[in-house]
This record gives C-alpha cells, sequence and structure tokens, in this order.
C-alpha cells in the first residue's frame, strides 16, 4: 500500500515538474498594474509579442490599474499560482507602497512570488530655463536661498517622482513644494509653462522636450551614469546622495512551483536580451537587467529602507 502511495505521489510530482518545464502549456495573462502606455505597460507587450513569436503560445496584457498599482498587483497576488497569471510590476506596490498605505490587500512578501527583475529606467532632474541654473549645485543655491518658493511636479503623491524630489529637498537642507498631476505629460506641461521649476521624472518624458528650450536636463538619478545618457552627471556627482532608481520586475502569485518559477525567468529573461526588444527599450531610455529571486528581494528591501526616512520627513500617508 505504502510503495502504491508513494508511486503515486513520484507520478504526481512528475507531471507537475514536466508541466513547469513546459511552460506555458496554456494562454497566459500578464498583469499590468498600470494604464496602457505606462512603462510597465510598455514592458509587458513587448514580452508578449516576443514569447508569442518563439513559443507559439498565446499571451495577451491585461490593464489593471488603480490605487497606485496596488489592485493589478493584489491581482496577481489572488490568482491561481499555475503559470497563467504573472504580472509586471514596479517599486512602489511591491516596497514603496507598504509604507504610504495603512492596509494594502495582499502582503508583497507573502503573496507574491519574484520571479526577475526586468528593466531599469533613469529618472532626470530637469528645470525651466527660466530659473537661469546650469548645473545642480546651482539648482541647490537657489532653492537654498528661498526655502518654500520653489515647487516641483509629480505624476502623484508617494510616486518616485515624489519621493526623489523631497529626497533632493531633504539632503540639500530646504523646503520645496509639491504639486502633483495625474501623468507625466500633465507634469511636463506644468514644467514647460513654468507652473512648477522642476520635475525629476522618467527620461523619456523629458528629453523629446529639450528642443522646445524652455526645459535644461541638469542630472541623472540612477546611482552611475545613463548608457542611454552618457553626456549627464548624477546627482551624486553634484554632492547631493539620492538614487532613485525605477526598475520593472515579473511577478506571480506565491505557491508557484520552483521550476515553473525558473523556466517563465529564463524565457521571460530571453526576451528582453534579444536584439529587437533590447532597440525598443533603449528607445524608451530602458536597459535590460538580470536579476534571481534573490536579487530582487533586495532591491525591493534597499527601496524600503532607502525611502522609509524620506516618507517620515516629508510625513506623506496614503489611506
Amino acid at each position: 500500500m505504502k510503495r502504491a502511495v508513494f508511486a503515486a505521489m513520484v507520478v504526481l510530482f512528475g507531471t507537475i515538474f514536466a508541466a513547469a518545464q513546459d511552460w506555458p502549456t496554456k494562454l497566459v495573462k500578464i498583469v499590468v498594474p498600470f494604464a496602457a502606455g505606462a512603462t510597465p505597460d510598455v514592458i509587458a507587450r513587448l514580452i508578449a509579442d516576443d514569447l508569442l513569436t518563439r513559443l507559439n503560445q498565446a499571451f495577451i496584457v491585461e490593464n489593471r490599474p488603480g490605487a497606485s498599482g496596488n489592485t493589478g498587483t493584489d491581482a496577481v497576488a489572488k490568482a491561481a499560482p499555475d503559470g497563467t497569471t504573472i504580472g509586471v510590476s514596479i517599486g512602489g506596490p511591491l516596497a514603496i507602497n507598504t509604507l504610504l498605505f495603512s492596509n494594502l490587500p495582499y502582503d508583497p512578501r507573502k503573496d507574491l512570488t519574484l520571479i526577475t527583475l526586468l528593466v531599469t529606467q533613469p529618472s532626470v532632474l530637469a528645470v525651466n530655463t527660466a530659473l537661469e541654473v546650469t548645473d545642480t549645485r546651482a539648482l541647490i543655491d537657489v532653492i537654498r536661498r528661498d526655502p518654500g518658493k520653489y515647487a516641483f511636479g509629480s505624476i502623484g503623491a508617494g510616486s518616485l517622482s515624489h519621493l526623489a524630489m523631497e529626497a533632493i529637498a531633504l539632503k540639500s537642507g530646504t523646503k520645496l513644494v509639491h504639486v502633483p498631476y495625474p501623468s507625466s505629460p500633465q507634469a511636463v506641461t506644468a514644467l514647460l509653462r513654468n507652473d512648477v521649476q522642476m520635475v525629476c521624472l522618467p527620461a523619456i518624458s523629458i528629453m523629446p522636450q529639450l528642443r522646445s528650450g524652455a526645459i535644461k536636463v541638469l542630472a541623472v538619478s540612477t546611482a552611475e551614469r545613463s548608457p542611454l545618457l552618457p553626456d549627464i552627471p548624477t546627482l551624486k556627482e553634484a554632492g547631493i546622495d539620492v538614487e532613485a532608481d525605477a526598475w520593472n520586475g515579473l511577478i506571480a502569485p506565491a505557491g508557484i512551483p520552483k521550476a515553473m518559477t525558473a523556466r517563465i525567468g529564463q524565457l521571460v529573461g530571453q526576451a528582453v536580451t534579444t536584439p529587437v526588444v533590447r532597440g525598443k527599450l533603449a528607445a524608451q531610455f530602458m536597459t535590460p537587467i538580470s536579476g534571481t529571486p534573490a536579487e530582487f528581494r533586495t532591491r525591493i528591501d534597499s527601496d524600503i529602507a532607502r525611502w522609509s526616512p524620506v516618507i517620515a520627513a516629508a510625513k506623506i500617508k496614503i489611506e
């Protein structure tokens, strides 16, 4: 009897392992917790198109925006852990929102499987040229002289664009006025009009606007200079110890088999590093990055440690 049970278990686990190695075996839904056109959406669609072509399996992208990315991330957390639902998410729903929201509908540490990091995207510190500053140090001198006089735009309370500017003000020992907007285009329009004097936004939203002559880019927010923007110095080069790395990663529900996690990570990692996808990412100022689940976890923990004091100092809370 015991041998029969053991044999049945061997067959069962062998079947599960085989299914994991054969992923995908049916339609796969890639959930994006933001609207169409957002960076995670662009990445998800590039991945879906590549996997469809290479694997001859159906992939669809489902946008589930809301609650600063919490709605779509919760949809992934509550999906069946069978490989038919995965998601592309960012530091907000996976790290920062744990500091901003009193109650999340999911626990990022317990309810999700981290599969792999996908891409990183630099944000740039940009100013309206009416400020007449040529570099970051000059900007800091200006805003230090008149604390609370100058405003910055962001894409919402608690967003990376908000936290990065609060961190710059904190590290500079001064105050800025925060003006949130629903999207990057609206924040950029406000900068062009000088309704706000500065922003720290994804490079793709700023760089095409430089030819207007109304905007000047002073720095990138990454730890090192971006290979896609090699001539733009980092904030740290200007003596401002602020790093705001806009990364994206692939997640799945907790409980997904480890063999399947490895298989998905392998296939998606191949997708974002193909020459075609690399070229399309570069056009959006995005660079593919690799990362094991453990490295993914380290990135999340680093974000929590980095932004916790900034959120506390700025008294940012979202109910």
